[in-house]
């Protein structure tokens, strides 16, 4: 077993593809085979299973998965310190965002950063909160942005960032008119809802609750994944549902949908910088945290290890 092999396990883990993994590493299909089988042999258990097209891990393959992401970071980490050592900056540096932070700020100021470094490569990984506060703190990531405060205490979080939700209507909704609506009209339109896990779900319960309400309350016609599905349920008229405006800049200056106040509650949220509190950063993790503080003009340290 050599990391070589470990980074073409985890690459066709990752892409469920022997195929898109040879991509990926610019190998052959064959040569890809190989490799599994090296690290099958070396184990003495198969660790992938050909489920149709796709390449799913088996309960030995997934335990393996976990700690090669380690050992493939602790390279990355060991990379990147050699280099500041030597007073550059370089490396792969893997950050994870929340569907808002991952679609809408983490973009542009990894476009910032990559242009200030540009011998780093970043990759963005986006899921929901909690799975990004998870993979943050069991070191899959080093650093994750969310939209969602934890009570776990080996996280550390520093507020980055204000948003100020609003209800999301169809641009020829016929409240659309209105200046702002009452909670009680609120708990009788269609509404879509992100899936649990998802900070916005999060934030709407937690603001609910301040009027006397919960998420049972509403009339709730369908879950959905990601923010981009309920933007298209409510331009569909599938629904209505409380977005952040950075989601629907476009939309709103189109007037495909409108943003309108709810009575009595005020629907702001905050975006949280998080990463494990006992986790020495890395120099690459320290120069993102100060780019960050930069460019959202903070004043530091945001955590206590920097």
């Amino acid at each position: 077993m050599d990391i070589w092999q470990l980074n073409i396990f985890c690459k066709v883990i990752e892409r469920k593809s022997f195929s898109r993994a040879g991509q990926a590493v610019h190998l052959s299909q064959p040569t890809i085979s190989s490799h599994i089988r090296d690290l099958e042999n070396h184990f003495g258990c198969r660790l992938i299973d050909r489920l149709g097209k796709e390449a799913v891990p088996t309960k030995a393959g997934s335990l393996l998965y976990q700690h090669a992401r380690r050992i493939l970071q602790l390279r990355d980490e060991a990379e990147a310190a050699m280099a500041a050592f030597q007073g550059s900056i370089r490396g792969r540096f893997v950050i994870g965002g929340s569907t808002i932070p991952g679609a809408y700020i983490l973009p542009r100021l990894i476009g910032g950063f990559a242009q200030r470094y540009p011998d780093v490569t970043l990759s963005l990984e986006i899921s929901d909160s909690e799975a990004i506060l998870a993979a943050t703190l069991d070191g899959h990531l080093e650093l994750g942005i969310i939209g969602a405060i934890t009570k776990d205490r080996r996280a550390e979080q520093a507020c980055i960032l204000e948003d100020t939700m609003g209800l999301m209507l169809p641009g020829n909704h016929p409240m659309a008119n209105t200046q702002s609506i009452e909670p009680t009209d609120l708990c009788k339109l269609p509404f879509i809802l992100r899936e649990k896990g998802s900070g916005t779900r999060q934030a709407i319960a937690s603001h609910l609750k301040t009027l006397g309400l919960s998420i049972e309350d509403l009339n709730i016609v369908a879950e959905m994944g990601n923010t981009q599905a309920v933007i298209q349920g409510i331009k569909s008229g599938l629904g209505v549902s409380i977005l952040s405006p950075v989601a629907v800049e476009d939309e709103l200056a189109a007037n495909r949908l409108c943003c309108r106040k709810i009575e009595g509650l005020h629907l702001r949220r905050n975006f949280y910088l998080t990463r494990h509190k006992d986790r020495t950063p890395s120099p690459l993790c320290s120069a993102f945290i100060s780019y960050i503080q930069e460019a959202y003009h903070l004043s530091g340290p945001l955590f206590q290890q920097e």
